[in-house]
């Protein structure tokens, strides 16, 4: 009897689950942009400045107000006082160190890949500008074949017989 029950349950677990593959996207209430037809990022330049700025403000403060150095002197003076501590603040001071350094690091790499983004995006849009400028110059000489779309281009059209 028990054989049967757990096949019955397998059987109903298995009809209430769908196993389907869903592939490229979220269903929309799972997205935290529901709203938005495109998936397009979009940043601006302001937006590329500020967080570059904010992560020089951080590394700046981490500079001024993060750094230890009385720690180890203080660990080193306890040691040489025989206190089992200054070995564990010693210790202790230098994983600060560590991991202070490494915060730091990521902050100036934030900072200058802001920097590089905005000016190479700045370098990219004068790129585009200036392409897309030349062909609307080279677009401006052929006025003459231009027709809205789905209508006929009349200097195209059909030859009138001058001898009517």
């Amino acid at each position: 009897m028990a054989w049967n029950e757990w096949e019955q349950l397998k059987e109903s677990a298995a009809q209430k689950q769908s196993t389907g593959m869903r592939l490229n996207g979220l269903p929309p209430e799972d997205r935290p942009n529901a709203g938005r037809e495109t998936g397009d990022l979009q940043v601006s330049q302001k937006d590329l400045a500020a967080i570059g700025d904010e992560a020089f403000k951080l590394y700046n403060r981490m500079w001024k107000e993060a750094r230890v150095a009385e720690t180890d002197a203080a660990g080193t003076a306890l040691t040489k006082e025989g206190f089992a501590l200054g070995g564990a603040l010693k210790h202790v001071a230098a994983r600060w160190d560590k991991q202070l350094n490494t915060l730091m690091d990521a902050c100036a790499l934030i900072s200058n890949h802001m920097d590089f983004t905005t000016k190479a995006h700045q370098g990219d849009e004068i790129h585009i500008e200036r392409h897309v400028s030349s062909i609307a110059t080279l677009d401006a000489g052929f006025d003459e074949s231009y027709a809205p779309p789905g209508e006929k281009n009349s200097v195209h059209g059909e030859k009138k017989d001058e001898k009517d």
